[in-house]
């Protein structure tokens, strides 16, 4: 019980003042560990980006059927003996592929094929298991930030999801008289890892500040900066499904030469399968021209929104917006030189991993729309 103050008492007594809290309620609570919760998230980053080139090379290396199961637990152990060998190869020659394809082929040629498909479903499992650790670990710990929580249990809905979507993929390439798998499932497959790469990209960022140095930061954002680079994020988005289409059909080692494709602006065959809507995903003129268009569009749009922010006051915000010009630029340059030389397993995974570098800058450059890095009052000019 609070102690009864005097009726009487003199003008000069101090009153007693209850203390004043060290920060606002934005500081208040437990923090949690931004820090380790960020290292974790970049080392999924990394993984995640390791696991794109892999998936790249698996499909350029014609690999991605030479396991014809899904088998998320047992299959983690590779055949260990001679017959266990043998019994995977059969299985391979069940499929279209093996008997349209690579009839002939010898134990030591699958075992090449194999050994790529089986690394990219292991880099699949680390994956999944640096996360469970991972999150188990923060949650367990009670070191996850407040709001958090939901936002990284999600990635892993997400790749938990990603591994059933690249089986859906798989098995379209195991019956019928289909070589490779369908190329919208192939789209489909990638589309997702750049999303999941773009939520772990974008929670970095936001986990290098406090909550309240954001809430500063968003006083001085450009909303019309932050609208624009949404746009190119979306249509880079687009380009990378596109893409995807490509590699599918193997459409970039053919209509070699450029600007021309096969010496046409618009190459005569694009309209010929049946029906009408096939030619937009099978037919390899028609899939690499939209590609090439819309490289120019994708080009043109980001030359727009970068020179929209050379007005920007942020000095911070111009320089990220000129890394996105610069790698929109190589990427650009990559793919005309991976067209040119027939798609070559080298170049073609140089202009894949160009893709991820501008996905992740186009996201840096749009976080610096959305928080601009604060600066002194000379930076502005």
């Amino acid at each position: 019980m609070a102690e009864k103050r005097k009726l009487f008492e003199e003008v000069g007594d101090k009153a007693q003042v209850p203390a004043r809290p060290s920060g606002g309620m934005i500081d208040s609570g437990k923090r949690g560990a931004r820090g380790a919760v960020r290292l974790w998230l970049m080392l999924l980053f990394a993984l995640v980006v390791v696991m794109i080139a892999v998936g790249g090379l698996t499909r350029l290396t014609d690999s991605g059927l030479s396991i014809t199961e899904w088998r998320p637990v047992t299959g983690a152990l590779p055949p260990m003996n001679a017959e266990s060998w043998a019994a995977e190869f059969e299985k391979y020659k069940q499929i279209p592929e093996y008997q349209l394809q690579n009839a002939g082929m010898t134990l030591s040629e699958f075992q090449f094929i194999y050994w790529w498909e089986w690394g990219h479903r292991q880099l699949g499992r680390v994956i999944g298991l640096v996360w469970a650790v991972g999150f188990f670990g923060f949650l367990a710990a009670r070191a996850i930030p407040p709001g958090w929580t939901g936002r990284l249990l999600g990635l892993g809905v997400l790749g938990g999801l990603q591994g059933a979507i690249g089986w859906w993929m798989v098995s379209s390439g195991l019956g019928g008289d289909r070589l490779d798998v369908a190329s919208y499932r192939l789209a489909t497959h990638l589309g997702l890892a750049f999303v999941i790469l773009g939520f772990i990209v974008w929670y970095v960022y936001r986990l290098t500040y406090e909550e309240r140095a954001l809430m500063q930061a968003r006083r001085s954002a450009e909303p019309k900066l932050f609208s624009m680079s949404t746009g190119l994020l979306h249509f880079s988005f687009l380009q990378i499904l596109l893409g995807a289409l490509v590699a599918g059909i193997d459409a970039g080692r053919s209509y070699n030469d450029w600007p021309m494709m096969g010496g046409e602006i618009f190459p005569s065959n694009a309209l010929d399968l049946e029906p009408l809507w096939r030619n937009f995903f099978e037919n390899a003129g028609m899939v690499q021209f939209i590609h090439r268009f819309a490289g120019y569009l994708l080009l043109i749009f980001g030359i727009v929104v970068w020179r929209r922010a050379r007005r920007s006051p942020n000095g911070d915000t111009r320089f990220r917006f000129n890394a996105v010009l610069a790698a929109l630029l190589l990427q650009v340059a990559l793919g005309i030189v991976t067209v040119v030389y027939s798609a070559p397993w080298q170049i073609a995974i140089l202009h894949q991993l160009g893709a991820v570098a501008l996905w992740a800058l186009i996201l840096r450059a749009r976080f610096a729309a959305r928080y601009p890095a604060p600066q002194s009052v000379r930076g502005t000019s």
